[in-house]
């Protein structure tokens, strides 16, 4: 197998894991009530971006807005790094790079990041904290989102400050193990 085909291969699998992913835990668990809707409407873009080098991947997100941009019948997009940033505390630093980025670049406003990481911990809670897998997935992600988007969906949803507290509780209620389960079939 030559390298291309390997590299093709390889981001096609980060690529599936990842849809799966949103199947069997976001939308199957309710997790963002608004998912289902995208997922049925095949409105969701999946971008792999095998990048490593942080100056790289901001790169591929600054394009990936303006893909949006001309693309607005995609309602938002997962960037799923399948090759870096395995280590927590890098991604929230390229996370926080990708956020002045949206500023600098003028779509602040016009677009969000929501994280996922495979190592996902919320401040002030023990690693194996059950609630962590509200935000963990196979790889690390950064989810585009169209913020217009959002903030309608919110206004139209009865107490949405309600849905982080009510992910906690039933995660905590599943525990731990019945999400590292599942995150472990979908990798295998």
């Amino acid at each position: 197998m030559n390298n291309g085909v390997a590299k093709h291969s390889a981001q096609q699998q980060a690529l599936a894991q990842t849809a799966e992913w949103v199947q069997q835990v976001i939308v199957k668990y309710n997790i963002c009530p608004f998912a289902r809707a995208e997922v049925e409407r095949q409105s969701i873009r999946y971008s792999v971006c095998s990048e490593q080098a942080m100056e790289h991947v901001l790169t591929a997100l600054l394009n990936e807005w303006q893909w949006l941009d001309a693309h607005p019948e995609t309602e938002t997009t997962l960037v799923i790094l399948d090759k870096g940033f395995a280590e927590f505390a890098e991604y929230l630093d390229l996370l926080d790079f990708a956020n002045e980025l949206l500023v600098v670049e003028g779509y602040e406003g016009v677009y969000q990041i929501a994280s996922f990481h495979p190592n996902y911990q919320f401040a002030d809670s023990e690693l194996d904290d059950a609630a962590n897998f509200t935000n963990r997935s196979p790889y690390p992600v950064l989810h585009i989102l169209r913020e217009a988007s959002l903030e309608q969906a919110l206004a139209n949803y009865s107490d949405p400050e309600s849905i982080p507290e009510r992910n906690i509780e039933f995660a905590r209620r599943k525990g731990a193990p019945f999400f590292a389960d599942i995150l472990k079939k979908i990798k295998t």
